[in-house]
């Protein structure tokens, strides 16, 4: 099956890949991936047939294992725009005492990828706490310069690094720049279209303003990614894409609002909106979500189960 792609190889939009952030959901099961399984189904795989990234969320908790980062690689060889990014290990972006060692047991999940050509960005996210001052900032350095062999992106979700020396020192450094799209609460980074390197980098993480920052244990996490984008809410998303992939020779473009599967249809429909074609949607998801069915490439399989009004 041919992944769904955007315009054509002479184009700015060929160089953008539309895809997720992560794929091991129990939520997912049944709606995005097919119930039951196939023999020998892996979750990349399949998504690989419909999108040209992944990002890597594993390695935010704890380094990848050389030899998973080698079975993902074959995984999506029938892909070859395929592309993965990965997240840096939280014990450099959260806390303060990542140790040498903790830098070897990262190369070593990272290089695999980034030798076979298959690490298009490591992604170093910040908390919404992580203000822009000096001791931040010489922190930041420290951390672009440890991992400076690898093509880096930062995401920094406070509007304090909001200002022309973030980016010029982003720049610089050759480091790509993240753009997000988050609830805007008190001071939070509004929406962006920048690149500072020749990786353009854009993540959505859904609006849920009543649960983004949420300390209360009863409000389950995957709410805060429990957000479904309107089609009107994707297109100035589109635009800034478009922008940003006129100056960057590859550009990413990651849902992070991944609950139930909403991601997965939002990636769909950005990928319809950046490509101006209609794109190949998993059975099992255009089940669950009929708006799919206005830019599915190919006919439904079986009815859907909740059928779109008439004339819809």
């Amino acid at each position: 099956m041919t992944p769904n792609t955007t315009k054509d190889a002479g184009s700015a939009s060929h160089r953008i890949r539309v895809g997720l952030a992560g794929w091991s959901y129990d939520d997912w099961n049944g709606i995005v991936y097919p119930s039951p399984q196939p023999r020998d189904f892996h979750e990349v795989t399949f998504l690989a047939q419909y999108f040209d990234a992944i990002e890597i969320n594993t390695s935010f908790y704890q380094p990848l294992k050389p030899q998973l980062a080698m079975q993902w690689i074959g995984r999506v060889a029938e892909n070859p725009r395929f592309v993965f990014t990965a997240k840096l290990w939280q014990k450099f972006t959260h806390e303060p005492s990542a140790s040498a060692e903790d830098e070897n047991l990262v190369r070593a999940g990272f290089d695999p990828l980034f030798e076979a050509g298959k690490l298009g960005a490591v992604l170093l996210q910040f908390p919404f706490s992580f203000h822009h001052t000096p001791e931040t900032l010489a922190r930041l350095k420290h951390l672009l310069d440890t991992f400076r062999d690898y093509p880096l992106v930062v995401e920094v979700r406070h509007s304090s690094w909001a200002q022309p020396a973030f980016y010029e020192l982003l720049h610089e450094r050759g480091v790509g720049f993240c753009n997000i799209d988050q609830p805007i609460i008190g001071r939070s980074m509004k929406p962006t279209e920048r690149t500072t390197s020749p990786v353009g980098y854009f993540r959505l993480h859904g609006r849920r303003h009543d649960t983004w920052f949420a300390d209360d244990p009863t409000v389950p996490s995957h709410e805060r990614y429990n957000y479904l984008y309107t089609e009107e809410e994707l297109e100035p998303w589109a635009h800034r894409i478009e922008h940003v992939a006129k100056h960057a020779e590859s550009t990413f473009v990651i849902g992070n609002n991944h609950y139930v599967g909403k991601a997965v249809v939002n990636a769909l429909q950005l990928i319809r909106l950046l490509g101006g074609k209609k794109v190949k949607v998993p059975e099992r998801l255009r089940q669950h979500y009929p708006q799919l069915e206005s830019i599915a490439s190919e006919p439904a399989k079986e009815p859907l189960l909740f059928p779109l009004p008439p004339h819809a």
